[in-house]
């Protein structure tokens, strides 16, 4: 129980990898506020983390809207006396070759992976700065590190997440505050399972370990990451890919 006693934000965290995640710290004793634009879903999620022996709050936000995020931890902070964690897991695809990318596509996913990032970590490092401590990672991705035809958006907004993360880690530094990023590749969701199995088998060839990954697998480099064995550990973004990117 690792993180008895420790309140974690979760955004996106009603279903998939947020789901994983969520779950995950509170096995490991977390209290956990779900966050989602879903609530009826965040809550069955909260619902689940009860059962667990811990408390959890289910709170409907849109990270892209500042307001809803200063509701969201204000929330957060009357349920619970500290908010020591952070998960910026909230995101979406809008997928289309560039020369027939539609602008508001473009915006959609930048305001939700990258800006939304940026509001939740403002609100809640007022907090921590205080508290003089605190852990905050962000979801990243391999597209942000390499590259995806028919994704410019998805991965210019995963890209500015891993350089957001290294300058905010630079900046809360001396508060006691890290700042790490995970960049999960080709993960089996409800995302990945519309992919045709011709696909699926194209891409599990070209992971090393011979297989797609699964939410726990992301969620267990997430708990090393807001753990104290991490302590020593900021500004890094960690790959859990299978080793697809070296």
């Amino acid at each position: 129980m690792q993180l008895k006693d420790k309140t974690a934000i979760v955004t996106g965290s009603a279903q998939g990898i947020g789901k994983a995640i969520a779950l995950t710290l509170a096995k490991q004793g977390a209290n956990v506020v779900v966050s989602d634009v879903n609530l009826e879903e965040a809550q069955k999620t909260s619902k689940e983390i009860e059962a667990l022996g811990v408390k959890s709050v289910a709170i409907k936000c849109n990270v892209a809207d500042a307001a809803e995020v200063d509701a969201l931890v204000k929330q957060a902070q009357a349920a619970f006396p500290t908010i020591d964690i952070l998960v910026n897991n909230a995101g979406v695809t809008r997928d289309n070759l560039m020369m027939r990318m539609d602008e508001k596509d473009w915006d959609l996913v930048l305001d939700v992976n990258l800006k939304g990032a940026f509001l939740t970590t403002k609100a809640v490092s007022r907090i921590m700065m205080k508290q003089r401590s605190g852990r905050i990672v962000n979801m990243a991705s391999i597209i942000g590190v390499m590259g995806n035809a028919g994704q410019s958006n998805y991965a210019a907004s995963k890209g500015g997440l891993i350089a957001f993360t290294k300058s905010t880690a630079k900046e809360f530094s001396s508060r006691n505050i890290t700042c790490n990023a995970v960049a999960p590749g080709f993960i089996e969701t409800a995302m990945t399972a519309k992919l045709t199995d011709e696909v699926k088998e194209n891409y599990r060839k070209g992971i090393p370990l011979g297989r797609m990954g699964g939410p726990e697998d992301v969620a267990g480099a997430v708990l090393f990451l807001v753990s104290d064995a991490a302590s020593y550990v900021t500004g890094q973004v960690l790959h859990v890919d299978g080793g697809l990117v070296m």
